[in-house]
């Protein structure tokens, strides 16, 4: 298992945040789904914990295969794909991540949002044994590049993008000690890949993958602040209805068509 603890912070404030979070995971599931991969929202319903009162519980099925070396695809079902299923509890989350095809793996994320530039040295109370296996990773959204190294598109740039709405934006050097509101998403993430002479490298890849993931959607959250600052709880719940049904349909219209059915 390798545990690594994200740091990222954004010019929003966590109460803001809780309809922006929302508007964003919609929206991106609509942006990554197209011609049979995607997002496929199988459960989105109200739930309750003892600890941490009523949430929203969401299952989704995230279908990759098109998106793997054709080498993997070749020795895999068609119908492969990621489990995601989600408790959100805001301003405190559980994702877990599992795979129809891979057993054996399996990633875990504890996320808890608050208003601070990422100064909480135990955000989500972690014990002696995880504190010593944990790295601290601060996630720039101004200023970090993926894992390729490429530049940040116009479309997602914090330093150019400015809000309509808010005149927050144009994120210069040392943004995350001046901006006000300021708030950090706290995400620690485990993953699993029990197999004999492949878990670090996995492992270690995929940890790269969530960062670039991590990364790409706080900026987005962020970008579109405009289209969701304003938004009501219920505005924003249709939102995600309509974009579920939408990218449900993209899926699962693609799946039909090649005959074959999600299990």
């Amino acid at each position: 298992m390798l545990l690594k603890e994200y740091r990222i912070c954004m010019p929003i404030s966590v109460e803001e945040y809780h309809i922006g979070q929302l508007y964003m995971i919609a929206r991106h599931s609509q942006q990554e789904s197209g011609n049979g991969e995607g997002v496929e929202v199988v459960v989105n319903e109200p739930c309750s914990d003892p600890t941490h009162g009523e949430g929203q519980y969401t299952e989704k099925r995230i279908h990759l295969h098109n998106r793997l070396p054709y080498w993997v695809q070749s020795m895999i079902p068609r119908v492969f794909y990621v489990i995601e299923k989600s408790w959100n509890y805001y301003p405190f989350t559980v994702t877990e991540y599992t795979c129809s095809f891979l057993p054996r793996f399996q990633i875990q994320i504890e996320t808890t949002y608050q208003n601070n530039n990422g100064s909480c040295e135990n955000a989500l109370n972690l014990s002696p044994d995880l504190l010593a296996q944990r790295e601290v990773i601060d996630v720039d959204i101004a200023f970090d590049l993926s894992s390729s190294g490429e530049p940040v598109p116009e479309a997602i740039d914090c330093t150019t993008f400015q809000s309509v709405k808010t005149g927050r934006g144009l994120l210069k050097e040392g943004w995350k000690d001046t901006c006000q509101p300021i708030m950090c998403s706290y995400k620690v993430v485990k993953v699993f890949f029990e197999v004999w002479g492949l878990q670090g490298r996995v492992e270690t890849g995929v940890h790269r993958a969530i960062q670039d993931i991590i990364l790409k959607g706080h900026r987005q959250a962020f970008v579109w602040i405009d289209e969701w600052h304003g938004m009501t709880m219920e505005d924003v719940r249709e939102f995600e209805r309509k974009t579920h049904e939408e990218t449900n349909r993209t899926v699962n219209n693609v799946e039909n068509s090649e005959g074959g059915a999600t299990p």
